[in-house]
């Protein structure tokens, strides 16, 4: 499986040198910035692009006390539209106790003023590989879930049987067929689920 690609770091922050010097310092370690100089501004996007090309790939890095949205009712918006990408906040340190209640809503992590570019930098890049591996886990996902529908119901029913351990002549006997067809199912199970044994079957059910 090819390695999956990394997202965009989407950054927010009100203050024009810092939201500058921050999407300066993620460019020159190789990583893709959107910045945007409000909350509204992210959202704005998001409502315009996501119609036509799905929720963002990426994190979001949002400075805490912006104007005329804060950092912390940002997440609350990202929250009620269903994103799920890590989120870090940079903070001071009187905002921690907001931010402490963030995390406790999903939030990845926060950086605390002031912060080590190496350290914010490696942290982001921590982020997005958690992001990359949840596309991909949701990618699979997706492949399984198509799998799964390809199967007639005859095959469902046999394909439940045998995950359970089943053997072909109790399969049969249940589902008053000859054994013989309970073996052209299930070889047709394991063709369109691509697997190999009943502990895969039962693996790929479960969805681990």
């Amino acid at each position: 499986m090819a390695e999956p690609r990394m997202g965009t770091v989407h950054l927010v922050d009100d203050d024009p040198g810092v939201r500058d010097a921050l999407a300066f310092l993620m460019r020159s370690r190789g990583l893709d910035v959107r910045a945007f100089a409000s909350g509204p501004a992210l959202l704005d996007m998001l409502d315009v692009e996501g119609p036509r090309s799905g929720p963002p790939r990426g994190v979001f890095l949002l400075d805490v006390r912006m104007e005329p949205m804060s950092g912390t009712r940002l997440h609350d918006e990202l929250l009620a539209r269903r994103l799920k990408n890590p989120v870090l906040f940079l903070t001071g340190h009187g905002d921690i106790p907001m931010v402490v209640e963030a995390l406790k809503k999903g939030a990845f992590d926060f950086l605390e003023k002031p912060y080590s570019d190496n350290a914010l930098a490696d942290r982001i890049a921590q982020a997005l590989a958690v992001d990359a591996a949840m596309q991909a886990e949701g990618a699979q996902a997706a492949e399984r879930a198509a799998r799964l529908a390809s199967l007639t119901d005859r095959e469902r029913e046999v394909m439940t049987r045998v995950a359970a351990g089943k053997l072909n002549k109790i399969i049969a006997d249940e589902l008053h067929v000859s054994v013989r067809t309970v073996e052209v199912h299930r070889a047709r199970v394991f063709a369109k689920l691509g697997v190999r044994s009943a502990a895969e079957v039962a693996t790929l059910i479960a969805g681990r």
